[in-house]
């Protein structure tokens, strides 16, 4: 058994540890004997959707972002957006929670198109906003899995959902998608989208763990479900992240 990890765009996406998603992924598959293979997409590699089961974009500053557009929007957008519609499982932080949206409008009221796969959409604001996030999530709830997401977030976006998109958590402390609406992040069919960084899922293994199954059961008839393993050192640094005030 193995799954199949695209990582678009490794040499211009990755701030504040966000490849540490990836680490998680991977480790998590090995300690189960899952193999667990990354597959690097840049400019110009093209995006073959039915050779990965899980497909993660990190975040980057406006400029790397610029550099990627075209490629992004003009050639691989069509096919992102169909293997959105297939099913493929993806994990989106921060830029690429944004890119795979409408738009990003900037300070000047330039508006950047996106992949548009989902229904929201991001307007600048020049105060950005930091701090420590945790944010509880029905969709892990719902699995019977422990529901509290924590993280670090960074960004001057304020990212709005339409209707047909679910938030993945809603805010205990920190600030969210805009501050206002109490929503992080978002979901639409198997896309997960997060501002959290700092790695998100290295602190959140039940989050990691659901991603791995769905990505497996859509390539998999016979899988089921992960072993259990000891995460005592995830829940180390989640319970640090939530006792500070």
């Amino acid at each position: 058994m193995k799954l199949r990890i695209a990582h678009l765009y490794p040499d211009l996406l990755n701030l504040y540890g966000d490849r540490g998603n990836l680490l998680a992924l991977q480790r998590r598959c090995q300690w189960r004997q899952i193999e667990c293979d990354i597959i690097p997409l840049s400019l110009g590699d093209a995006f073959m959707a039915d050779q990965y089961d899980l497909v993660f974009i990190g975040g980057g500053q406006d400029h790397e972002q610029d550099l990627l557009h075209d490629d992004l929007v003009k050639a691989k957008a069509p096919l992102i957006r169909q293997a959105v519609s297939d099913g493929l499982v993806f994990l989106c932080v921060c830029g690429g929670f944004q890119m795979m949206g409408q738009y990003y409008e900037d300070q000047n009221g330039h508006r950047i198109s996106g992949i548009g796969a989902l229904d929201h959409w991001t307007t600048a604001r020049s105060d950005r906003l930091i701090g420590d996030l945790i944010c509880s999530s029905d969709v892990l709830a719902e699995q019977g899995r422990d529901p509290i997401l924590v993280g670090f977030e960074n960004h001057s976006g304020r990212t709005w959902l339409g209707p047909a998109v679910r938030p993945l958590g809603t805010v205990v402390r920190g600030r969210g998608n805009n501050g206002q609406d109490q929503t992080e992040g978002a979901i639409f069919n198997n896309v997960y989208c997060t501002y959290a960084h700092g790695s998100f899922l290295p602190k959140n293994p039940e989050m990691t763990d659901m991603l791995i199954e769905k990505a497996l059961k859509r390539r998999y008839s016979s899988f089921e479900k992960l072993a259990k393993i000891d995460n005592i050192f995830e829940n180390n640094a989640r319970e640090y992240i939530l006792s500070c005030k």
